[in-house]
């Protein structure tokens, strides 16, 4: 019993462990544009079956019910560590390549292999170009490329891009998103940047404000999701399960001991 309880509690205390982590990354990336939080879930072990009264296991006169088994759990484990895609506050910038997406979608960025990456990032810059990029310098796709001449930049909540130049204005392209049925599933790579794996299905594109995909607010960034009360109160209750599982190291360590004071008695 003593060599379960403590493989149990440090199970745990593994978990809770993890947990902090898990929570003061979200704490510290409060202030990164786009940011989804992410929650640690766990899973309790396999049980063992144990007798519920082993000292009278062998005695033929004992009552049927004391031999009967009880199960006991040997600890958790960390199951997952999942996105909540809880849409972030819209915050003005007033920046005309500034993006918001408000409501479900991705920004599809295509790197220079050729290959996809999704952020909900819309912090976008020109390259030397006139292309739109992001902050990290992947290029917006569809890509848009703006002429050095243009005086002012509109993009609808559709995702219409219009340029003025001397007086005039022209369409230059549309800006589309993608969303997908598990976003969950989306691994993170860094840098605001997701990529598509086999648990988030393949990416559905489509023009911003339809069929379910969010609408642009141009001039605006989405804050992170992390709430940081919510995130106290979560480090503060993980704290105290850490604590109560070294208490119960400690408390099986003189349990053992009294034991052996008994033997050698």
């Amino acid at each position: 019993m003593p060599n379960r309880a403590l493989r149990t509690a440090a199970s745990g205390m593994y978990a809770q462990q993890l947990n902090i982590e898990i929570i003061a990354n979200n704490i510290a990336n409060v202030n990164t544009i786009g940011y989804k939080k992410n929650k640690a879930e766990f899973q309790d072990l396999m049980y063992q079956n144990v007798a519920a009264n082993p000292l009278s296991t062998n005695d033929p006169t004992a009552i049927n019910t004391a031999n009967k088994e009880i199960q006991v759990g040997i600890g958790v484990k960390p199951a997952s560590n999942s996105k909540i895609f809880k849409q972030g506050d819209l915050t003005a910038t007033n920046n005309q390549l500034d993006v918001a997406i408000n409501g479900d979608g991705f920004f599809q960025l295509r790197k220079s292999d050729g290959t996809f990456v999704y952020t909900r990032d819309g912090s976008f810059k020109l390259n030397g170009d006139g292309q739109i990029i992001s902050a990290g310098g992947y290029v917006l796709d569809p890509g848009i490329t703006i002429n050095s001449n243009s005086s002012g930049l509109t993009i609808s909540r559709g995702g219409v891009v219009e340029s003025a130049e001397g007086g005039t204005s022209s369409i230059l392209g549309n800006i589309e998103t993608a969303k997908f049925i598990n976003p969950a599933g989306l691994k993170a790579i860094g840098d605001n940047l997701y990529v598509e794996t086999p648990a988030s299905g393949q990416p559905l594109v489509g023009a911003p404000g339809e069929n379910g995909f969010g609408e642009l607010h141009q001039g605006y960034i989405e804050s992170s999701n992390v709430d940081i009360v919510d995130e106290m109160i979560a480090m503060i209750t993980a704290q105290r399960s850490y604590e109560i599982n070294s208490k119960t190291i400690s408390t099986v360590e003189q349990m053992m001991q009294l034991a052996n004071n008994l033997k050698r008695g």
